[in-house]
Parts: structure tokens; sequence; C-alpha cells
């Protein structure tokens, strides 16, 4: 039997003439500059990667439950439309993770359901309250549509958006956001920042639960890409809204790291394709997405995870659209292609510059080239 050897990357360098070779291992991937960043499949090929499953599980019968930040929404809302079977889109539910899972937004809290949920589990202090104040308890009938809906879940997407909490210090249980102003009390209501191992503890509970209460269930745990709207840290709100991303990813990592590749606890790094893809490409407050860069995510997520597979003209569309949104290309290129404009496509097409980046106009054309030819009929 032979035995294969195995491939080692290195770098060459050379400085004052002097060739250098570098050990790198046997997993080497080098940061994308603006060309290769340009391509259609870059997001796939230079952030998606590793992070895909063996095999796409998701089809229309799979069933689906969706919750954690506000980002957990938007991919519910959209496999929703595409048909699929999302449980928390429920409207006649009143289940907590179907009225208010958007705003579930620390790692605390969502495992707090999973707990009351397949375990029973109360607390002994109201930590639970509505946009408006208003105290959800723990009440029997909402915690078994709770437990029904989880007990049917093929997939799990569960988003984190932050690592800053406010607890009660006697009970030490987690409020899902800050205290309405009629019940707050100074003497035992406190703000603090979760660390990494409570988060990473957190995520590696939940992970646990379902496995031990739903255990043919997958996870997709994701990092929500909208930032701290406020810090409550004597910091300012950037700096601050750094440090809350910064611990969850890191949480998120361990935590995966940890559990291996069991083919049930994935990732998905919508955070990054908009932090490091589009570069922040936010509306004019600085925390909402365009919705051309919204769908463009979902859209890639339906590519890797789901078995109906969009098709390259419409991943095309999409990838000009939100490049055009987030201020990369033209900012015309976005409505010619949501009105299928052929003659405004030429004015785009027509101009000088097209792409920010110099290095990318060329790719940029070549796809221009392409979605022409297809608004032509081939």
């Amino acid at each position: 039997m032979t035995k294969q050897a195995t491939i080692f990357e290195f770098q060459h360098t050379r400085k004052e003439g002097v060739l250098r070779t570098w050990f790198r291992g046997e997993h080497t991937n080098f940061n994308p500059d603006f060309e290769k960043m340009a391509a259609a499949d870059a997001a796939r090929r230079f952030v998606v990667q590793g992070w895909e499953p063996a095999t796409r599980p998701v089809t229309p019968a799979t069933r689906i439950t969706a919750f954690g930040s506000c980002f957990a929404d938007n991919i519910s809302n959209w496999l929703a439309a595409r048909n699929y079977d999302v449980l928390t889109r429920d409207e006649g539910s009143n289940a907590y993770v179907v009225k208010c899972g958007e705003g579930m937004v620390n790692s605390f809290v969502i495992r707090q359901q999973f707990e009351w949920a397949f375990e029973g589990r109360r607390f002994e202090q109201p930590l639970w309250h509505g946009y408006d104040a208003e105290s959800y308890g723990y009440d029997e009938e909402i915690r078994r549509q709770t437990h029904d809906i989880f007990a049917k879940t093929d997939l799990f997407i569960l988003t984190f958006g932050l690592s800053e909490v406010w607890y009660d210090e006697v009970t030490g249980g987690v409020f899902w956001r800050s205290i309405p102003q009629e019940v707050y009390d100074p003497s035992r209501h406190k703000f603090r920042v979760s660390s990494v191992a409570e988060n990473r503890e957190n995520i590696e509970a939940i992970h646990d639960l379902i496995r031990r209460h739903r255990p043919g269930a997958q996870v997709i745990c994701t990092l929500s890409p909208v930032p701290l709207i406020a810090t409550f840290r004597p910091v300012s709100c950037i700096s601050a809204n750094s440090v809350s991303k910064a611990v969850l990813r890191v949480a998120l990592d361990e935590a995966i790291r940890e559990q291996g590749p069991d083919g049930v606890l994935h990732y998905w790094p919508s955070y990054e394709i908009v932090q490091d893809v589009f570069h922040s490409p936010f509306k004019q407050d600085r925390r909402h997405l365009p919705r051309a860069v919204l769908d463009y995510i979902m859209m890639l997520f339906e590519q890797v995870w789901c078995d109906r597979q969009p098709s390259e003209e419409e991943m095309l569309r999409h990838w000009l659209a939100a490049l055009s949104a987030a201020g990369m290309v033209s900012d015309r290129l976005q409505k010619a292609i949501r009105d299928d404009d052929l003659r405004a496509l030429r004015r785009v097409i027509a101009k000088r510059k097209v792409a920010r980046h110099p290095e990318a106009e060329a790719a940029i054309r070549a796809h221009l080239a392409t979605l022409q030819a297809a608004m032509r009929g081939g």
C-alpha cells in the first residue's frame, strides 16, 4: 500500500536578492485582492469556503426554525417566500420565538428558550419583555407551543447579535433587552459585557439540548452584521460594537472547532460577507442593510444549503445588484437590473468607469457583458 505524500504550501519572498521560503502548513488561504473579489463567485470562494455542508440538506420538506437577532427575520422571510417550510412564520402561534424571535439578541436568552421549552425550566424573575415593555411570563400553553415547534424542527438557524447584557445581580438571570423603566431597580439590575467563555458555554449548551431532545436536527449559527444602536459602556459605540461582535465570533468559532465536523453544528458567515465583501454597506443610519445586499446573502445561502439551486443568471443579477447597492459599482445598475431595463444597462456599460476599484473594472465589465447577453435572450 503506497502512502500518499502530503502536499505543503510554501510562500516565497525575495528581499535584497535573497530568496526566502516560508513553511505555511497544510492549509494556506490567502486574502484576495480587489480584482479577485470582483468575481461573481468571490463570496463563496473567499468567505464561505470551509463552512459549506457536505451535502445540501434543505428541501421544501425540511422544517425550519429561525430566531435570534433581527437578521434571523431576513432568513425566515426569504426562505418562506421561496416556499420553504419555516415554522417560525406561523402567525397563529403565540410562541415567543414566533412573536418576538428577532428580539432575542444574545446567547443567554436563546438558551433560555430551549431550556424552558424542552425541560420546563422557569426563571426566578420576569426576564422577558416585549417591544412595548410588556412582561412575557412563563405561560405553560406558550411553552407547549414552543416545544411543539422545536420538536418538529429539522433545521435550527440561530442568529446571535450582541454580547452586552442586562442581568439581575441577585439571581444572575439575563434579560432579553434593557430593563423597562417602571421596574428598574438599580440595586439589582446591572449591565455588563459577557465573556467569550460564557457565550461559548451557552452555544454548547444549546447544541447539547438540541442533540438530546431533537437528535436528528441540524444547527446553523450565524452572527448578525447589524451593529449596536447604542452601548451602555462609557466608551464610543463604534469601539464597543467591535468588542461585542468579536466576543460572539470567537465564542462561535471555539464552540464549532471543539465540536468538530459532526455534520450537525454549522456556521454561516453573513457577518464576514457584509464586512469584507461589501465593506459595511449600510444605509444612512449605519445599521440597516440595503435590500439588494440582504437578498444576495439570502440567495447565496440558498445556493449553498438548499437542494433547489438558483440559476447562474439569478446569482449574477443578485451579485451585481448588491455591489451597486453597496456603492461598489455604478449606483444606476441596481435599478437597471430590477426593471430588467436593457437600455439602462447599456448606459451603465457606456460609462468610462463602472467599478469603484480600478483593479475590478475588467471583471465587472465582463459580468455586465454576460448580463447584457442574457437580457437580449442569449
